[in-house]
């Protein structure tokens, strides 16, 4: 029986309406319905074609998991090679490299360039006929890669149809791009694999490259992969004249483009641009390990053409490497501020991320046993966040049979005190609150800039101080007298004043401050503000029951617990009216809510500010009751946006998100 007309009609245009919304969540990141909208298409479209089995084509939304588990990959050829680039390092190899084109070409002026984020994911190629996707492979050896289009069809963001609206579509397109994981999708599918038993991945690229290469396309569609496409390699029925149209076009035919992408002319550009990139690495959801600098005009990249394994005409201005491998010599354990017992590796010296380290946290016990890190072991250490060193994960085939396990001691290195561990937590602690690293890493936090702000009296001075005798706990440093200061090393008169002033400054506070100095376990500023807007004096946030921190916004179980637990022991309700008999004052909160302007509003923040530094804002918007946000949503009220702004502008202008100067978000604020 004849398919009917107008159900013909009807799938043509769900697969239409689909493939568009599609492009607008994927591609513009601005869409235009609901997701129950969305799933009614879907599902309206999924009902037609089990009606009608003979209408399924493979460019059918619904298509995107379809095909039965392959034996292996094929072997498919790339038509135009998938070459490597040659890598930089340094703003001298990437002039060289300038000098080097400008040479070939016989020219003397600044060249147009692209400069693109260089994905930290696996290389493929699309191929579509007619603007249907037919084929993907991986990268493989630059000539030849494996045939796995349908775990391809299985990402969401790779259209099965491309989009002719502005332009037409080709007869035959290659596009290249690159598969990744996002860092949070990264950290939960680790999470998961954890809880059922299975090996973790020891970074989103072998994530991504593992999920890809599975046998089972329903596998790769259980796992959240993305692409960016990045360059193209035939192309019939089209042609370019420069990699910038190369990306614009590929976007309007739907497919996804890096919003960080940008066109400079001069090598001086590029290399600031690559700074640019670099501070705002941290800030990406998404790995990148360098940035690729590209000739922009193709006649030129024709001129210039390749080399053996490389063209002349690109080039990957590489970061420095986020991941080193190293041999651990010894495990140590460090004394934090609540008594928590943390293993340290020691290792042997290398540089990660640019920086020399030496030592990298083990976390606890059990990340040592579920990681098998023995001492001797040669480990991949990173800097997590490029910040905080930690060890991924050890090269077991590596090992001499020379290496020992990790036995973790029962009493603490440095008072002797035998370690205890609550039944529900994997942090062995040391119990005695006099112990020196937690008595001077307690009384560093209370000093510091978020919390009591005693400028000039950081980590060593406090160290001096207790070894000297001169402070035991906390209150003591509102009794410091100058000749206790003059008897250190380091101090003469005129830092010693300036010492004694600012401990005298700081005696007058805030409530938020105040109770973060305290050093209440899970009360950071943010929690220490809501406590504060909540109660306004400090006696009530003393007294308050359990059932009424339980009930502040923001506040879970585990964190009232350990607030109300903390103002119950009477070791803490001294330590406090020492601090008032001290001299100590804490401006309560005014009652007033008018004091509140930014209530329920909430703020993301892009590029750098001039007036103040962007921890300092963040805390001004939640003083002024406001909230701050990491990512840029469709809950956002304003984002602020500073000097060299990231692709949180962009995404806001995508998502119709207001944007402000940060003229007007210190007029907002009451700075102007």
């Amino acid at each position: 029986m004849a398919v009917p007309a107008e159900v013909l009609e009807r799938i043509k245009k769900l697969r239409d309406e689909i493939n568009y919304h599609n492009y607008r969540y994927y591609v513009l990141d601005s869409p235009v319905i609901s997701d129950e909208e969305y799933d009614a298409l879907m599902h309206e479209l999924k009902e037609l074609e089990e009606k009608y089995p003979e209408t399924i084509t493979p460019d059918s939304p619904t298509q995107r998991v379809g095909a039965p588990p392959s034996e292996k990959f094929r072997t498919v050829p790339h038509h135009v090679p998938m070459l490597s680039l040659d890598d930089a390092f340094t703003p001298e190899e990437i002039r060289e490299f300038d000098s080097r084109v400008k040479k070939f070409l016989g020219i003397d002026h600044d060249i147009e360039y692209t400069v693109e984020p260089k994905m930290d994911g696996l290389a493929v190629e699309l191929v579509y006929e007619k603007g249907i996707f037919v084929l993907g492979s991986t990268r493989g050896d630059g000539y030849n890669g494996e045939d796995v289009t349908n775990n391809l069809r299985t990402i969401p963001s790779i259209p099965l149809k491309l989009l002719s609206m502005e332009v037409p579509v080709p007869e035959l397109l290659e596009v290249r791009g690159e598969v990744y994981m996002e860092k949070d999708a990264f950290e939960k599918l680790n999470r998961e694999r954890e809880k059922q038993g299975l090996p973790t991945f020891a970074n989103p690229r072998n994530a991504a490259a593992g999920s890809l290469r599975q046998l089972d396309p329903k596998v790769t569609a259980s796992r959240p992969l993305n692409i960016f496409c990045y360059g193209v390699g035939r192309v019939q029925g089209h042609s370019f004249k420069t990699q910038w149209e190369v990306l614009q076009t590929l976007k309007k035919w739907g497919l996804r483009v890096n919003p960080l992408a940008k066109k400079v002319t001069g090598i001086e550009k590029a290399i600031k641009y690559h700074e640019y990139l670099a501070q705002l690495r941290p800030e990406l959801n998404y790995e990148i390990d360098g940035m690729v600098i590209k000739v922009n005009d193709l006649e030129l990249q024709e001129k210039l053409g390749t080399k053996a394994k490389s063209p002349r005409w690109a080039i990957a201005y590489k970061f420095e490497a986020a991941q080193s491998v190293t041999r651990i010599i010894d495990i140590i354990l460090s004394v934090g501020r609540t008594g928590a017992i943390t293993p340290v590796a020691v290792m042997e010296p290398v540089k990660v991320g640019g920086v020399t380290i030496r030592r990298a946290t083990l976390h606890n016990e059990d990340e040592i046993k579920k990681k098998d890190i023995r001492i001797g072991d040669w480990v991949i250490v990173r800097r997590a966040g490029d910040v905080i060193p930690e060890v991924v994960k050890p090269l077991k085939e590596r090992r001499t049979g020379k290496e020992k396990p990790f036995v973790m001691p029962k009493y603490c290195p440095v008072c002797g005190s035998r370690l205890v561990k609550k039944p529900d937590e994997a942090i062995w602690r040391c119990p005695n609150p006099d112990c020196f690293p937690r008595l001077a890493k307690r009384i560093a936090h209370f000093v510091s800039k978020p919390a009591m702000d005693i400028e000039g009296l950081g980590p060593k001075v406090v160290e001096q101080l207790i070894t000297a005798g001169i402070i035991r706990d906390i209150p003591d440093l509102y009794y410091i007298k100058k000749e206790d200061l003059l008897s250190l090393e380091g101090f003469a008169e005129k830092s010693a004043d300036n010492l004694l002033k600012a401990i005298e400054r700081s005696k007058k506070t805030t409530l938020p401050k105040f109770l973060f100095a305290l050093g209440i376990r899970h009360v950071g500023e943010v929690t220490a503000q809501l406590l504060a807007k909540h109660f306004k004096r400090l006696d009530k946030v003393m007294n308050a029951s359990l059932e009424e921190l339980k009930a502040i916004k923001g506040i879970g179980p585990e964190v009232a617990n350990s607030i109300y637990n903390w103002f119950q022991d009477e070791k803490n309700r001294q330590l406090i009216k020492r601090l008032l008999e001290a001299g100590v004052t804490i401006e309560p909160m005014d009652e007033d809510e008018e004091d509140k302007p930014l209530e329920g509003k909430s703020f993301v923040f892009t590029g750098s500010l001039k007036s103040m530094k962007r921890a300092e804002a963040k805390k001004l918007v939640i003083s002024l009751g406001g909230r701050v946000q990491t990512t840029v949503g469709h809950n956002t009220d304003f984002v602020v946006v500073g000097e060299n702004p990231g692709s949180k502008l962009e995404k806001a202008k995508a998502l119709g998100v207001k944007t402000i100067s940060e003229e007007e978000f210190l007029q907002m604020v009451g700075k102007k």
